[in-house]
């Protein structure tokens, strides 16, 4: 397909982003272009917006941002059998070579080659984009193309609840951004049985609560939480302990509030150095520590499908808020501010 199309780009590594004209991406004989439907905005995007430490690095420029999308398939590649015109697909974002030693032992999150769609490949802040067959997730007839582009940062909370045992343990969730609120839902569906929130924005606090009126909803400005939760767990602690917030105080309280031999998974990104006691609350607890970034190819993306077909959580009342794709700006510093869930851009071709 040829032709010009809208779409999100930063050029330089000036703070923003510019809405311009570019041509429809070719693709490959290993390719599929999608049609961009929705894509929500996450907060590696926000970083990049503001040229975050750290980011640049991991950007090529010029590039097209945005990962967390769905659309229909237009047009593949002379070499595609698995996907067809006509198939609601959304990406994994993380593009994998298949050949090298972590791709070949099950675990191609690692790839040694690895590209980053909306980072340094083009992504879906679009019309149209296009990706590599072997990162096509085909959705269920009838999806929606709004559940679509929420399904890939559904795997990442997924990762982060699933990256140890979930099932009769008690968890303590850091974060309810729209990331912690997933973690909250599929902690929930896949056993947890007694859940803590953490969040300090009012916005975020009102949302968890709603949301999931039946878990222990915590304010650590107004409230303890080591305190609360510790007692909470007959003084022992909670089994496991999820950072999403990107809080440095937060990743510290982690290891505070869980108990002995309990498992903290570390998701959010947190700037610089962090001094932890690592004597205290990690070797004398026997500590399990896990460092979750992304998915896991493909298990997260079936364990976010096996959840949803349990029908016990909805997922889509975190997205809160819509913009055309030309308001990106105001959509980014919304998405930003606390005071929403997810943020969704469309193209209005």
């Amino acid at each position: 397909m040829k032709g010009k199309m809208k779409a999100v780009v930063k050029y330089t590594e000036a703070t923003g982003f510019d809405y311009v004209d570019v041509d429809i991406p070719a693709i490959g004989a290993n390719d599929v272009l999608i049609k961009v439907k929705g894509t929500t905005i996450c907060g590696s995007d926000i970083h990049a917006y503001h040229s975050a430490p750290g980011i640049l690095d991991m950007m090529s420029l010029p590039v097209v941002l945005g990962h967390e999308t769905c659309g229909d398939v237009v047009e593949v590649g002379s070499c595609v059998t698995s996907v067809k015109v006509g198939d609601v697909i959304s990406p994994e974002p993380h593009i994998y070579c298949g050949h090298c030693y972590y791709c070949q032992n099950d675990a191609a999150l690692n790839c040694l080659d690895l590209g980053l769609f909306g980072l340094d490949r083009n992504g879906a802040f679009a019309e149209y984009a296009s990706l590599p067959e072997n990162v096509c997730w085909k959705h269920p007839a009838g999806t929606s193309y709004e559940l679509g582009a929420i399904h890939e940062p559904l795997g990442v909370a997924m990762h982060g609840v699933m990256s140890g045992e979930i099932n009769g343990k008690s968890v303590a969730i850091f974060g309810c951004g729209p990331i912690g609120l997933f973690a909250v839902g599929a902690a929930q569906t896949f056993g947890a049985t007694r859940v803590f929130a953490l969040e300090v924005a009012p916005k975020r606090l009102e949302m968890a609560r709603k949301l999931f009126p039946d878990i222990t909803v915590i304010n650590p400005k107004e409230q303890d939480p080591v305190k609360i939760i510790t007692e909470a767990t007959g003084g022992l602690g909670a089994d496991v302990a999820i950072e999403l917030s990107g809080s440095a105080a937060a990743l510290k309280q982690t290891f505070k509030v869980i108990r002995r031999e309990g498992r903290v998974s570390l998701v959010g990104v947190v700037s610089g150095a962090i001094e932890i006691e690592v004597h205290k609350d990690i070797v004398l607890k026997e500590a399990r520590v896990n460092g979750v970034f992304g998915r896991e190819i493909w298990r997260s993306w079936w364990q976010v499908r096996q959840m949803l077909d349990t029908g016990k959580f909805d997922p889509l009342p975190i997205i809160t808020h819509r913009f055309p794709l030309k308001d990106y700006a105001e959509a980014i510093e919304l998405a930003a501010s606390g005071e929403a869930g997810k943020v969704l851009l469309y193209p209005e071709a």
